[in-house]
């Protein structure tokens, strides 16, 4: 499960790195059975903004490796066939050698994107793209950008009301503990 969270993880963050302009290039060079599919995931027309609202609300149902599968189609096409023979099992080495003709032909964010689907498609390769998509320079994605969160309120200071009842509590039952304590005294003294 763990795996299987890291790796949409990976494929999340590669969408953030998909600029707008991206999306809506490859979006407009689908087919018509292609640009279907996208329709029905999001709900309408596959803009840009509609892409990420409905990969954001199905990040664990599937929508979001759908929608990647769909617009990444053709480059994973163009990486198989670059691949030839070793598509099934890429070394690292033979990865490097094709993905700078997909990354021109596709573009860095659809080639991100395509290698992180197949992460979360669980490729036999996924070990060597999780490390191509954690560490290569050409396709390494952007850190995580940390977004604050709610500001934590400051913390509130007691009222000299509040001060005096605690005082006042804490008096009264160190009274009380004295009381038991000399009772259970002159109980011992009699006894």
């Amino acid at each position: 499960m763990k795996t299987r969270l890291q790796s949409l993880g990976l494929l999340d963050r590669a969408l953030r790195a998909t600029t707008d302009e991206e999306l809506d290039t490859v979006v407009a060079a689908l087919g018509d059975d292609h640009r279907e599919a996208l329709e029905r995931l999001v709900g309408g027309e596959p803009s840009a903004a509609a892409l990420r609202e409905a990969a954001a609300k199905g990040r664990i149902d599937g929508t979001m490796e759908s929608i990647a599968l769909v617009l990444t189609d053709a480059a994973l096409a163009d990486c198989i066939e670059k691949l030839g023979p070793n598509a099934d099992n890429p070394t690292s080495e033979q990865l490097r050698e094709v993905l700078p003709g997909v990354v021109e032909r596709h573009g860095l964010g659809i080639t991100r994107l395509m290698l992180a689907s197949t992460v979360a498609g669980e490729a036999a390769a996924s070990a060597i793209i999780r490390d191509l998509l954690k560490h290569d320079e050409l396709v390494k994605l952007p850190p995580v950008e940390s977004t604050p969160g709610p500001a934590a309120p400051p913390p509130r200071r007691a009222s000299e009301e509040v001060k005096a009842r605690r005082r006042e509590l804490k008096r009264r039952k160190q009274a009380e503990a004295r009381a038991r304590r000399e009772q259970a005294a002159r109980a011992r003294g009699r006894a």
